[in-house]
C-alpha cells in the first residue's frame, strides 16, 4: 500500500481547519463513548480503515468494549447497546447515507427522545465531521499506520 497524498504536508491549513472542527465536536460530545461509537460505525459503513482501525483503539482505551466494536455492524440484533446508542447509531447511518431516504421526521423525534436539541446538532456535526475524515483518508489512501 501506498499513501497517494499527504494531505496534511501539502495543504496544512485544510488539515487545520478539520482539526479545528474535530476539536470543536470533541469537546462537545460529553459521552466519549458514544462519539466513538458514531466515529466506528460511519467508518464502517464508509469502509475507512484508517479511522476505522484508530477510533476502535481510541474505543478499547476507555475500557473493554470488544464486543461492542465486534458487534457494531450488526447493533439492530443484538441487546448489547443502550436505547441512546440505538437512536445515536440509527442517526448516524441516516445522515451518513442521506441520499437514500432523507432524514425522516419520526428519527428526529425519536433523537430528541434522548438528545436536546444542542446535543441533536452536535450529534449531526459529529457524523459530518467523520463522515469528512472518512473522504478525506479514502481518497488520499490513508491506511493504519501509514504516518508512522
Amino acid at each position: 500500500m501506498k499513501l497517494r497524498l499527504n494531505y496534511r504536508k501539502v495543504n496544512p491549513s485544510a488539515y487545520k481547519a478539520m482539526m479545528a472542527l474535530e476539536q470543536y465536536v470533541s469537546g462537545q460530545m460529553e459521552d466519549k463513548v458514544l462519539y466513538e461509537l458514531l466515529k466506528i460505525r460511519v467508518s464502517q459503513i464508509n469502509g475507512c480503515s484508517f479511522c476505522l482501525d484508530m477510533h476502535a483503539k481510541d474505543l478499547m482505551k476507555l475500557g473493554d468494549y470488544a464486543d461492542h466494536i465486534l458487534l457494531l455492524s450488526v447493533w439492530r440484533e443484538v441487546p448489547l447497546f443502550t436505547e441512546k446508542e440505538r437512536v445515536m447509531l440509527e442517526l448516524a447511518e441516516t445522515v451518513t447515507e442521506i441520499s437514500h431516504q432523507g432524514v425522516p421526521t419520526e428519527l428526529i423525534n425519536k433523537v430528541r427522545e434522548h438528545f436536546s436539541e444542542a446535543e441533536l446538532v452536535d450529534l449531526i456535526m459529529a457524523i459530518n465531521t467523520i463522515n469528512s475524515w472518512n473522504r478525506i483518508a479514502i481518497t488520499t489512501g490513508m491506511y493504519p499506520g501509514c504516518f508512522n
